[in-house]
């Protein structure tokens, strides 16, 4: 891993495993197949109860198989359960003629197809060839992370450059299955990547921050687009595109994790039974706020106000507070929760999220982020 800095301007970008990413309707049919390793490939698919049963695309994709398809687990629900993911282990591992795994939704199903190959290479020394479908916006297709819960509710995860999936396909036509409210709130996840990525110490200037810019302002203009009217591929093509550029230029040479939205959304989700889409709308913009006070963090933040049609005034931490202040309408904008009302979580637990998401318990950060957990309470 190497640094990169802002002051004097230098660093290093290296560029993941990635080997193809087609993107447009109907890309899952056009070039699945070429996507395969070799012609002897067989496919096992890494999927969701809800897409597997009541939408045509996971059957969709063994027909494009026929004779590769190995098989099809359909159990990983939310937050990846590590019991599922037991389970799905287990299968793969009992035929060794898988050589490819592809997962088709969310982050779950596709963090899960990572921590199936993680485990087999512990066990074989062979890391599985992985093509994903997302169907959200979360892009966990972009990382060399892979996130599951363990029983006792609480997130963890495995890490190691082989992880990042291979190929990536995004087809609008598969998404035009996602219900909005997950489609739009995956995308302020999206837009929690490419701006905790833009001011993170460690990004590249090249090509993780130009490309943030892009995405963010994309996700900006698009979600609303697509709240207007969630049939239109273009748009959601678009808004994949504006996924895959929040994190997919993250990169191998990121040091740590990526930022205290993200730190709260993993506090906050699996532990609630909160989806991280939500996380990011309920954290995000507080968060951007708070960053403002940091000199660093602004001035990067405030890059972002021409890109989304906004003049700067020259005051980095003004300029960054306005973009918190965007952040938090275009989530009032979009319909998605702004608070914990429709969460079964207790005030009590203030101190735990706290704990969870700074790893301290007293001191002028813990008291910050407790100031805005309290805030998440309506």
């Amino acid at each position: 891993m190497t640094d990169a800095t802002n002051n004097p301007l230098s660093g290093l970008w290296q560029p993941t495993q990635l080997q193809r990413l087609h993107y447009g309707s109907g890309s899952v049919r056009k070039h699945l197949l070429d996507c395969l390793p070799d012609e002897n490939s067989k496919a096992f698919i890494i999927t969701g109860n809800s897409l597997a049963n009541k939408t045509p695309l996971v059957k969709d994709v063994e027909k494009l198989l026929v004779s590769k398809h190995a098989g099809t687990f359909s159990k990983i629900g939310e937050h990846a359960p590590v019991a599922a993911l037991d389970e799905a282990t287990r299968i793969v591992e009992d035929d060794s003629s898988v050589d490819t795994v592809i997962s088709i939704g969310g982050g779950s199903p596709i963090d899960s197809a990572k921590a199936i190959s993680y485990r087999l290479h512990e066990k074989t020394g062979k890391w599985l060839h992985h093509i994903a479908i997302p169907t959200t916006l979360s892009a966990s297709e972009c990382t060399m992370m892979a996130g599951y819960t363990e029983s006792d509710g609480v997130k963890t995860g495995v890490r190691a450059k082989e992880l990042v999936p291979h190929v990536v396909l995004y087809d609008a036509s598969f998404a035009l299955h996602t219900p909005a409210r997950l489609w739009t709130s995956t995308g302020l996840r999206a837009m929690d990547h490419a701006i905790e990525l833009l001011y993170h110490p460690t990004a590249s200037e090249m090509p993780a921050r130009w490309l943030c810019l892009q995405s963010a302002a994309n996700l900006f203009e698009n979600l609303v687009r697509y709240k207007e009217n969630p049939k239109d591929e273009d748009v959601i093509t678009k808004l994949q595109l504006a996924a895959f550029a929040s994190l997919g230029f993250l990169g191998y040479n990121i040091k740590g994790g990526l930022g205290l939205s993200h730190a709260l959304g993993y506090a906050l989700g699996s532990p609630y039974g909160i989806p991280h889409g939500i996380t990011s709308c309920l954290t995000l913009g507080h968060v951007v706020k708070l960053k403002s006070q940091d000199s660093d963090a602004a001035t990067q933040i405030a890059r972002l106000l021409p890109f989304i049609g906004e003049a700067t005034s020259g005051d980095a931490k003004k300029d960054a507070e306005k973009v918190g202040d965007r952040l938090l309408k275009l989530v009032k904008d979009l319909g998605l929760d702004s608070d914990l009302r429709n969460y079964e979580v207790g005030k009590d637990q203030i101190p735990v999220i706290t704990k969870r998401a700074t790893g301290q318990e007293s001191g002028d950060v813990y008291n910050a982020v407790e100031g805005l957990v309290k805030g998440l309470f309506p």
